[in-house]
């Protein structure tokens, strides 16, 4: 499981352009409630782990914050880069994160946006503890597709991965209203006491696609880009073929995207 997740998390640098432009931002209240929770601000020291293009790094930046943001692929780091250029206490490191050397200087705050599944639970959390100062603050972002939107579409959808993706039986869990999901702690809920109790702060988003653009989003997801050429294009045009035939053209996803944080305990 170890090497298929490996594998998988280094499909994003194939579709390093495409994941800036499709994958959504986050949201100003999530950045904002970030912001005060964690106590950012200018000057402080911020680990971002695993960034992508920068979708929370630049936002992070806006703050005045001194980010150090750590990516596994070179494509990615270099969109990254160029996102950052106006920020220059912003600065993206070329690494796996659990190879990377720490600084001798600890952080104010570690964060991970719709990553920390890509990281084995116990040594992400460990590293991380070990980043951070005492009374830094972990936080993680998870990004969940809800129920809500068009849910017509993603419900006659499954027909399509069925067809195209046998392995996979159910493309996100878009039957289950964003009320009937319990929070997402992740590592910051099994953290030994090196972490106070995690707390948690949810926003929904609904997003208007077109046929192309909903495409292209799906684009970006590892299990899509993992898929054999053939069967990835007949599942695209699947989906095309549904918006427009049955759907004018557009298409609406609900987004439910969460906010975990919890602050290392003085040792």
């Amino acid at each position: 499981m170890a090497a298929d997740r490996d594998t998988l998390r280094q499909t994003f640098d194939t579709a390093a352009e495409r994941y800036d432009r499709a994958r959504p931002r986050y949201p100003a209240e999530l950045v904002a409630d970030l912001a005060r929770l964690a106590r950012l601000g200018p000057g402080r020291r911020v680990l971002e782990v695993a960034p992508g293009t920068g979708q929370l790094t630049v936002p992070l930046a806006r703050l005045g914050c001194e980010v150090t943001a750590v990516e596994l692929g070179p494509a990615l780091a270099a969109v990254a880069r160029r996102n950052l250029a106006p920020f220059p206490r912003a600065t993206v490191v070329v690494s796996a994160f659990e190879d990377w050397p720490l600084p001798a200087e600890p952080f104010d705050a570690v964060v991970c946006a719709t990553a920390v599944h890509w990281f084995e639970p116990a040594a992400w959390l460990a590293k991380v503890t070990k980043a951070l100062r005492p009374g830094g603050t972990a936080a993680i972002v998870t990004t969940h597709h809800v129920r809500g939107g068009t849910p017509d579409f993603f419900d006659r959808s499954q027909a399509c991965y069925v067809r195209w993706d046998p392995d996979t039986s159910k493309h996100g869990d878009f039957t289950l209203p964003s009320a009937a999901l319990p929070p997402q702690a992740g590592p910051l809920g099994d953290s030994g006491g090196r972490l106070t109790a995690p707390a948690f702060r949810r926003y929904e988003r609904d997003i208007g696609y077109t046929a192309a653009g909903y495409l292209d989003t799906q684009l970006t997801y590892s299990n899509i880009l993992a898929m054999p050429p053939g069967a990835r294009e007949g599942l695209l045009g699947c989906l095309a073929t549904l918006i427009n035939t049955r759907f004018q053209g557009r298409v609406t996803k609900r987004y439910l995207f969460e906010l975990g944080l919890a602050r290392r305990r003085p040792f």
